[in-house]
This record gives C-alpha cells, structure tokens and sequence, in this order.
C-alpha cells in the first residue's frame, strides 16, 4: 500500500522534469540578425531593444549579427549565409530587399520564417514592423517649409536605396509641388556606404557655392541632418534643419535653443526590435500561424513630431 504514494511522487517527478526539458528545449532558439548598415543608430537602437527583450524574459537564445555595410549586395549574401546555416529565423534591419527577394522566398520555402526591421514587405517576409514613412515626411516637411514662411532656398538631401528614406523625399517633392516660392538649390542622393562622410562633403561643397542663400536643408534621417548643421556652423551660415529618427542626439540638438536642427521624429526603434522578439516567441516556439497573428503585412507604429 505504500508503494503508492511512492510511485505518484515518482510519476509527477517525470512529469516536472519532462515540464523542464520541454522549456529548456524551448529556449533553444537560433536567430541572425542581417544589419543592413550596423553602423546606423537606428540599427543600434532595435538591436538594443531585442537584447533588452531578451534579457527581461530570460531568453537564452543563440543570436548572431551579420553586418552589410550597407551593401544591398552582402545584404543579399548575409542572408543567404543564415538560411544555408539553417538558423530557426532571422530579422532583417533596415534594408532594401529588392536585391534579396529570390533568397527570401527560397528562406520561406525551406521553412525559416523572416521578420523585418523597417525593410518594407515582399513575398516571403513573415511580418515588417515599422513607421508610416509618407506621414512622417509630411510632418517634418511641412514643418520646416512652414518655418521658412513658404518662400527662400533649400538643400533636398535624399537616400534612394532604402524604401523608408525614399518614401520621405517622394513625399517632400510631393509636397513641394504646392510651394512655388521654395526654390530647390540642389539636390544629393546620399551613399549609404558612408553616409556621414558623404553629406559632410557634400554640404562643404553646397556652403562654399551657395553661401547665405540656403535657407533650410531637408534630410531623410538624423544623421545627415546633423552633419549639414556641423557644416553650415563651421561655416558661419544659418538656416533650417530638420531630420526624421528622434534619435538622442537629434533630440538634444532640437532642444538647445541656439541649435539649427530645428525638428526631428520619434521612431520608436527598441519598441521594433522588443516586437519582433515577441513575434519569434510565438511563430518558432509557441508554433502559432502567422494567420493567427497578424491581419496585415506590416505593422506600423506612430512617430511624433518633436520641435523646439
């Protein structure tokens, strides 16, 4: 009679312990993450909020970085590297995914689900999280135009290769369309590779040909925004600057009164990056459809305006 005690303890011992290895089991989750440029603070920034997700959840997960410097071309090699490794998902960063999109489909195919970062949607693609790129060109766009009272000269700095900066200048040379007394000095479409550099340079040369004539410069993210205000200061000129990210310099720079960055918005970039841990969570190890999940292709999250 007392053997039955003994044999349910060993029974609920099996079941604790079967319980354990299914949730070590479970935690053994291996992800790349493919940078399209890992030098970029927005990068940083959705990587910092995964590893923090991770972290507050006690994921142990295997996670490898593979930056692209951003090369649409290694963008493409990166993620075919994860895929033949057969890691169990991967997130793709800011990228542009036109040079990707056969490996993407080929990644669908063999059954490595691929979330992306603010990379736009193509078939294959799990779920992009991001922001609404045309509403957020037409906030600070409108803005800068407004503070220049619809009339003077701007500097249009543009970035082609990604679909979120090019959706931002689309909107601001459709806007501009409306604003016949803003005159467009010239026109750069940035290089990604060197995209700090670039604008630097750039914006030396655009200084010393135009002067005091620039009244406002147009930048599709923080970044340049920031490296035409080192010029235009270094140079003793003023004029309007705004630039789109919010990222923390960016922001610090609106807020100093006696800044030329005069605006900027608020991607919520750790907010992208915890989402996508989520969402791995649920379609790798909880197994849901991504049916059950999502209802669109992408899922958008707001960005506010910040000004002086």
């Amino acid at each position: 009679m007392k053997r039955v005690p003994l044999l349910r303890a060993i029974g609920a011992a099996v079941v604790v312990a079967g319980s354990m290895l299914a949730a070590g089991a479970a935690q053994a989750v291996d992800v790349a993450w493919v940078h399209s440029n890992a030098a970029a603070q927005s990068e940083q920034r959705a990587k910092a909020g995964f590893e923090a997700w991770l972290k507050e959840t006690g994921k142990d997960w295997t996670v490898s970085y593979l930056d692209s410097g951003g090369s649409g071309e290694r963008t493409a090699n990166n993620l075919d590297n994860a895929t033949q490794r057969g890691v169990d998902a991967i997130i793709l960063s800011m990228a542009d995914l036109r040079a990707s999109e056969a490996i993407i489909k080929r990644a669908a195919a063999e059954g490595v689900p691929i979330f992306t970062i603010d990379s736009g949607w193509v078939e294959g693609v799990v779920q992009d999280i991001t922001t609404n790129n045309w509403d957020m060109s037409a906030k600070v766009s409108v803005y800068l135009l407004d503070l220049m009272n619809a009339k003077g000269n701007i500097i249009f700095l543009r970035m082609a290769e990604h679909h979120g900066t090019r959706k931002r200048g689309e909107t601001m040379a459709a806007i501009l369309k409306e604003y016949p007394n803003i005159k467009v000095l010239a026109e750069h479409n940035i290089d990604y590779t060197a995209f700090f550099e670039d604008t630097t340079r750039v914006m030396e040369d655009y200084a010393s040909r135009f002067g005091d004539e620039i009244d406002g410069v147009w930048a599709p993210w923080d970044e340049p925004a920031q490296a035409a205000v080192n010029v235009l200061k270094a140079k003793g000129l003023k004029a309007f600057v705004t630039g789109i990210d919010g990222h923390p310099q960016a922001v610090a720079e609106v807020e100093n009164p006696d800044s030329m960055f005069m605006a900027t918005v608020s991607q919520p970039f750790e907010k992208m990056g915890a989402t996508v841990g989520g969402w791995i969570e649920e379609v790798v190890v909880e197994k849901k459809p991504a049916t059950e999940i999502f209802r669109t292709r992408t899922t958008y999250l707001d960005a506010p305006l910040i000004t002086k």
